[in-house]
């Protein structure tokens, strides 16, 4: 094995997976410095995106039956092992966690099957059809639905949502239990089904209060908000959100026609009292939209400061100068395609960067180099230490994030054990407060203020992590700029997440999760033949880039436990997207479109008498559908879409699993948060809020055997721990002082869940 760098350097991983899951998770692990082999199966059929998966690999053919005394002591000398078969599997092989953690007890062992060994589906195969179906991840993004759209019609998109949220949070999950085993000693099991990843998907489009019930998804359409078409016939996408209209008035300003805020267009209180004004300024700005070409538009909002970004396919972000300067894309020079652009590093670090990339080795490519090295002797004594705890119990974390993404990694870094503080802006709403800040304690800080700055700079003097996402260059502007932060708290984990990355010409951009959809080809994909739509229905990048931005937290924190050294580690919500799409970025497949059931006969939705499921089979699978009762596979796809409209969705669902076939019955997500193996299964839960009272919550979607994480306690009303805060850091005696000066916030505290 050679120690390229990267902040895993001498972690040895052995990479079981297949599809996207597993070696996705793997690949992470590799960029960061992971020694992985790759173990493919005989006849193992390669695509294109094979190129991206298993670049930064070695690879070595196995059978794991003929070879499972290879495979074992593969397994023997690894730190971590990735599997994403179905559960039981690899207990047949011989390879299961209880025999292994006997050979080897140090090993991470990380699962990642379709449903959890808990539930009762475990044994249906889990394709992304299948968990799209359960988890209601197949419907059209409220604001995108076509003009006279059937409402109970699901959509398939090629976008394997499910598989890729298992990834990111399988490799989190990995890199927080080799923290925990750096102090322990000891191994342990991970599990991530992708059905139970989807919760993390949802994030808080699944949290309500229970006397409410679940909202009606409602589409983004404050202050304007929208995809336009311009002059040139192609699209931006316009997002001016926020607790004011400031962004709608600098883009007003900078277009030229600031005259409209007279008439009351950039008043949000008299648009919400006279909803025709939002219908006008829409209109407005259709028309305005169409007086210039897109590419102009955007490079006005740029200048203006604004989140407004073109529409771009997924190709030609591969190709922008921005995307290649920032490492968000590389290009090597693969074996079979040549000079290749794929998606670079998931994350950024300042002290140990990823490594450089290495094209991929085709199949069996490195054998006889792993079968030597597996000839030597090894060191086969384990020390197991004392101690224990979650990964991060005695962390503590600053956390100044605001909307989804950068909460939702402060979110997760409680959950493994970190003591996360949470700062918001004094007066005003927060967004979402009620999941992404669960878990946290709250305080209400103006960290703009001079006081305000006395108070973050104590938290900051005793954390261990702080995280913000502040636009371009604020944080230097408020002086908590990495270098400034690093002069008092040289060893601190500095976590940064924005829209575009860093280090490129658009790393200052403002931008959400629409604007990471439209950069990064997922409008386009997600619209097909048609005009492009923000993919939905749930934030994709948003929860996704929380996810990367705990596995780059977690990287700090591993280096931090086994340096002592703190670093500067970065998520964006455009490298999210990439990752996202990377089953599909070396090919350039397109979207069907809203109107897609499915790529085969084989793989798409289904209506029955009562509802819809989604089918999922193989050619191979074809003698089992033969065998299931009331379906002539010989009568063609119109007779067999008829045959399955003989009987309801749940009927067809049994007789096709019966016969070992993947099947499931499309779920409204109204439905999955109160289906009752959801419920059994932790992944909706109830909790009380001291705000609303019983609230239905997403639980957790990352399980480990031997030390669990913790769900944390719903969070309490925005601003509620702002004196027992302040008393810990020896201010409590100031904390009215502070609160007459506007610097903290400790009464009449906003509300924390949205009051509509």
């Amino acid at each position: 094995m050679n120690d390229r760098g990267g902040a895993l350097a001498g972690v040895r991983v052995v990479d079981f997976g297949h599809y996207v899951a597993g070696p996705l998770a793997a690949l992470m692990l590799a960029d960061q410095g992971a020694d992985v082999v790759r173990v493919d199966r005989p006849g193992a059929v390669l695509d294109s995106a094979d190129a991206f998966l298993n670049r930064n690999k070695r690879r070595i053919t196995l059978d794991l039956k003929a070879d499972l005394d290879t495979a074992r002591e593969l397994i023997r000398r690894a730190d971590v092992l990735i599997e994403n078969f179905r559960p039981g599997v690899m207990d047949r092989l011989g390879l299961g966690w209880a025999e292994l953690r006997e050979v080897n007890p140090r090993l991470l062992y990380c699962s990642l099957p379709g449903f959890a060994a808990a539930d009762p589906r475990a044994g249906v195969p889990g394709w992304e059809g299948v968990i799209a179906a359960a988890t209601g991840n197949c419907r059209i993004r409220a604001g995108y639905v076509p003009k006279g759209w059937d409402p109970t019609r699901p959509t398939y998109s090629a976008i394997p949502v499910a598989s890729n949220f298992a990834a990111f949070c399988g490799a989190y999950a990995v890199v927080a239990g080799l923290t925990s085993r750096h102090r322990t000693g000891r191994g342990d099991r991970i599990e991530v089904p992708l059905y139970n990843a989807m919760f993390e998907a949802i994030g808080g489009t699944g949290a309500y209060p229970t006397a409410r019930g679940l909202g009606p998804e409602r589409a983004i359409s404050a202050n304007g908000s929208g995809t336009y078409r311009c002059a040139d016939g192609r699209y931006v996408q316009f997002n001016p959100i926020g607790a004011t209209t400031r962004f709608l008035s600098w883009f007003l300003d900078a277009a030229g026609v600031a005259e409209w805020a007279g008439e009351g267009l950039t008043d949000r209180p008299r648009m919400d009292r006279e909803p025709h004004l939002r219908d006008l300024l829409e209109k407005r700005l259709t028309g305005l939209f169409l007086s210039r070409p897109a590419l102009e538009w955007e490079e006005l909002a740029d200048a203006a400061g604004v989140p407004l970004t073109l529409v771009r396919t997924t190709k030609e972000w591969l190709d922008t100068a921005h995307a290649r300067v920032s490492g968000e894309v590389v290009v090597l020079d693969d074996p079979v395609l040549g000079p290749t652009a794929m998606p670079g590093s998931p994350v950024w670090l300042s002290e140990t960067p990823a490594v450089p990339g290495r094209p991929r080795s085709l199949p069996d490519g490195d054998r006889a180099e792993i079968l030597a090295e597996l000839a030597t002797p090894s060191d086969s004594a384990w020390l197991l230490a004392g101690g224990g705890g979650l990964p991060y119990q005695g962390r503590k974390v600053v956390d100044l994030t605001q909307i989804l993404a950068g909460p939702s990694a402060g979110r997760i870094l409680a959950e493994f054990g970190a003591d996360v503080v949470k700062i918001n802006v004094p007066q005003r709403w927060v967004g979402a407060h009620g999941f992404v800040n669960r878990g946290k304690r709250t305080v209400l800080l103006d960290v703009k203020s001079s006081q305000g700055q006395q108070v973050l700079w104590r938290l900051i003097d005793e954390a261990d992590v702080l995280t913000h996402n502040f636009p371009g260059r604020t944080a230097d502007s408020y002086g908590l700029g990495y270098q400034h932060v690093r002069a008092r708290r040289p060893d601190i984990v500095y976590v940064s997440v924005n829209c575009f990355g860093r280090g490129g010409p658009w790393s200052d951009r403002r931008g959400y999760e629409t604007q990471g959809q439209a950069a990064t080809g997922i409008m386009v994909r997600s619209g097909g033949e048609g005009p492009p739509a923000v993919f939905g229905p749930y934030n994709v990048l948003d929860y996704g880039t929380g996810a990367m931005a705990a596995f780059a937290a977690a990287l700090g924190l591993y280096h931090q436990e086994t340096t002592g050294q703190g670093q500067h580690v970065h998520a964006s919500l455009t490298q999210t997207g990439l990752y996202q799409q990377a089953w599909h970025v070396l090919a350039e497949t397109s979207g069907q479109g809203p109107a897609a059931l499915g790529p085969s006969p084989w793989q798409r939705f289904y209506q029955a008498a009562d509802g819809w499921f989604f089918l999922g089979a193989t050619e191979e699978q074809l003698p089992l559908l033969r065998q299931v009762p009331g379906l002539d596979l010989d009568s063609g796809p119109e007779h067999i879409a008829a045959a399955f409209r003989s009987a309801s969705a749940a009927e067809w669902t049994r007789r096709l699993v019966a016969v070992g076939v993947g099947a499931h019955p499309v779920s409204s997500l109204g439905e999955l948060m109160t289906d009752p193996r959801a419920r059994t299964l932790g992944l909706s839960v109830n909790q009380v809020s001291e705000e609303v009272g019983e609230v239905v919550m997403p639980g957790l979607a990352i399980s480990v055997e031997g030390n669990p994480p913790r769900l944390g306690e719903a969070v309490r009303r925005p601003g509620a721990d702002g004196r027992a805060v302040l008393d810990e850091i020896g201010l409590g005696e100031e904390a009215d002082t502070l609160a007459r000066g506007w610097a903290v916030q400790l009464d009449a505290l906003p509300p924390g869940w949205n009051p509509f």
